[in-house]
């Protein structure tokens, strides 16, 4: 995932946002950029790595201004070069900078008509480039000299006209204000905040709500699907729905791993949802598994604890911490290739043999992906003198591959793909192995807010909320991906992927 922000306040916002960015970081750890305006100039600094690594004292003094927005960003496309990291800018009309959150699924076909038809230029593969165009383009269209946000909303609700798939968007337009919007379906999250001041009031959006608490702002609401929010350099702040037929559909697997448990994206607690996810898995072992002989109950760090410490207490089984994290070592799901990522596991975890030693272990994890990871760590627990090792997935088996901003490309990575839970449980090395059932994975997440009709669940079940992803399509992103890698060889296949994608590489 990405993870963006934007903020228009009363004095430097540099610090602000590298402060919200360094909360987002669990989004992507690739690569990092904030684009501020001063008195209508603009102020960039992006590059690969860490937010701590990318933006040193130097950088921030050059940030000027009291307006401004940030992105941090996984592995993309087939390579890792700067010119991948966002925001990205055109200098016409205005002056707009963007940052983007999510995958387009008509990108070949926007890429093709924002070159014959809005005679744009675009200079990389990212869709949020071409995303940034689009929306240039429509705010170009109306041919105004000075502009006011409903002339933003107006583009923006062309931009739902013309773009496909899943986008949370932050876009600054020099002079005027940052405006940020969600897809008809919001897939991805974004959530805007404000906070009073001396000086009058400030607004803050980002990814997650955490990122508002963390910097003391007050949290209003999350944006609706379709949805615009215009933040004026005066302080003033408008709203206005911009798609004709949305439908709240977000993705689940952001209660499942990506988000923060303290974070709330549509009004559901991402930590409560994995309380309930892990109470209803136990329920779930208590009925198939009736006489089980789980000695202790043990999470894989960091994302699956709060789950398996509901589920020890569900089982009436004791909670130990088993494996130790080295926290200098980053998120697997973005290692680039399949060597480094085999051998980051050894280095990011350490198993505490007093808690494995003559025990059947019940592991737990979030969701098994493509396997490989869960494969070691059920190895390590073995040789840590585990008796059995069972294993337990928060979340279904992941069978499809997901176009709206995860790195699942390909349905033959996936260690769910054509296999029931017995193979798949031989395959990763697993005495005995439960899935949550998808039904309960919903009702868990769904409790938080009953109102919620649909969530994307396209990697457990296939069924795309966009309607516009077909088995050809499919077919075409397996065979660019494949290319990818007889191009840039077998080592780096994890990294070459649809651009604005990530790895969750469990």
């Amino acid at each position: 995932m990405c993870g963006i922000v934007g903020i228009v306040a009363k004095s430097a916002v540099n610090q602000a946002i590298y402060d919200a960015l360094t909360v987002l970081q669990h989004r992507g750890q690739d690569a990092a950029g904030i684009m501020t305006c001063d008195e209508g100039r603009l102020f960039l600094r992006k590059s690969n790595g860490l937010v701590r690594d990318v933006f040193h004292t130097r950088h921030m003094l050059r940030l000027k201004g009291n307006m401004g927005i940030g992105h941090v960003r996984y592995p993309t496309a087939g390579t890792s070069s700067s010119t991948e990291a966002q925001p990205f800018y055109v200098n016409s009309p205005y002056g707009i900078s963007l940052a983007h959150n999510g995958n387009l699924t008509n990108a070949d076909v926007l890429k093709e008509d924002v070159f014959r038809e809005d005679l744009r230029h675009i200079n990389t593969d990212s869709d949020s480039e071409i995303l940034l165009n689009v929306f240039a383009h429509e705010l170009q269209q109306l041919g105004k000299l000075r502009i006011g946000p409903d002339d933003v909303f107006d583009a923006v609700a062309a931009v739902h006209r013309r773009v496909r798939g899943a986008y949370a968007v932050v876009a600054m337009i020099t002079g005027y204000g940052i405006v940020a919007f969600r897809d008809p379906h919001g897939i991805r999250p974004v959530v805007f905040g404000r906070r009073e001041t001396a000086q009058g009031m400030e607004y803050m959006v980002a990814s997650e709500s955490v990122a508002i608490d963390a910097l003391g702002f007050e949290f209003v609401r999350d944006l609706e699907p379709g949805e615009a929010v215009f933040l004026g350099l005066d302080g003033s702040l408008h709203t206005r729905q911009c798609a004709e037929a949305p439908q709240l559909s977000p993705c689940i697997f952001e209660y499942v791993y990506f988000a923060r448990p303290d974070s709330i994206i549509d009004g559901i607690s991402v930590y409560k949802s994995r309380l309930r996810m892990g109470e209803r898995l136990a329920k779930k072992i208590l009925r198939v598994f009736p006489d089980h002989d789980i000695d202790v109950v043990i999470p894989i760090p960091d994302t699956s604890r709060t789950s398996a410490l509901q589920m020890s207490y569900e089982l009436g089984v004791v909670y130990r911490e088993g494996f130790i994290k080295n926290r200098y070592i980053g998120r697997t799901f973005i290692m680039p290739g399949q060597t480094q990522r085999k051998k980051s596991v050894r280095q990011k975890l350490n198993a505490i043999e007093l808690e494995f030693r003559g025990k059947n272990v019940l592991l737990v994890d979030d969701s098994i992906v493509r396997g490989t990871t869960s494969k070691q760590i059920i190895q390590m627990a073995r040789e840590a003198g585990a008796r059995k090792v069972y294993f337990a997935s928060a979340s279904p088996p992941v069978r499809h591959p997901n176009v709206y901003g995860i790195d699942m490309p390909t349905a033959a990575e996936l260690i769910g793909h054509n296999r029931d839970e017995a193979q798949i449980a031989e395959a990763i090395g697993a005495d005995w192995l439960v899935y949550q059932d998808l039904d309960d994975l919903v009702e868990a997440v769904r409790q938080g807010n009953p109102s919620i009709q649909r969530f994307d669940t396209a990697v457990f079940d296939g069924h795309y909320v966009t309607g516009d992803v077909t088995a050809e399509y499919l077919a075409r992103l397996e065979a660019r991906r494949a290319d990818a890698v007889r191009f840039h060889g077998d080592d780096d296949q994890d990294a070459i992927d649809l651009h604005n994608t990530n790895t969750a590489q469990h």
